[in-house]
């Protein structure tokens, strides 16, 4: 007979790195797309601002000379491999808190923390580091925040839906 303690059930779940990194990618996917769409119909300076203003993040603020409307190859590229890293990044985090709360399976949870992180990542991004990146005050308003927001909780869906499940705390605590 096999006795088993269940010493791990008081620390949080181990999270699904892979799951996690797909869903911040995908998520990013979604948010470029409405940004880029959101700028191109309701902005006179085209959809190429937004790569500019997130490409200075890694290039600089020389980056933001060439006029808005212009596209160039490289701050695309820039600007994706910028964009999609903090994606990416961003899921981790949003996985992590689920696990944290051990929360990955539940929906409506999922849904809750995802909203709420988005938000704040809208409020932090375009309100606390606009001190280092002043040009993404130009950013800031409504449509914006609420794209933060779908990102958000597109990330901790998507995540729920490709978690694998039953990943335990510590392997070797299962053996």
């Amino acid at each position: 007979m096999e006795l088993r303690l269940h010493l791990h059930r008081g620390m949080p779940r181990e999270m699904d790195w892979f799951a996690a990194g797909v869903a911040g990618f995908a998520a990013s996917a979604l948010l470029m797309v409405l940004e880029l769409t959101w700028t191109a119909s309701m902005s006179g300076e085209g959809p190429w601002r937004v790569t500019q203003l997130v490409a200075a993040l890694t290039l600089g603020a020389p980056t933001l000379a060439a006029p808005a409307g212009d596209f160039s190859v490289g701050v695309v590229a820039v600007a994706l491999a910028t964009h999609y890293a903090l994606g990416i990044f961003s899921g981790f985090v949003v996985a992590g808190v689920l696990a944290f709360l051990h929360r990955t399976a539940q929906l409506g949870v999922a849904e809750i923390v995802g909203a709420v992180f988005g938000a704040a990542v809208y409020f932090v991004n375009f309100h606390g580091l606009t001190a280092l990146a002043p040009w993404f005050a130009e950013l800031r308003g409504w449509s914006t925040f609420i794209v933060h927001v779908i990102f958000g909780l597109v990330t901790a869906v998507l995540y729920v839906r490709l978690a694998r499940r039953g990943l335990p705390a510590n392997p070797a605590r299962e053996a």
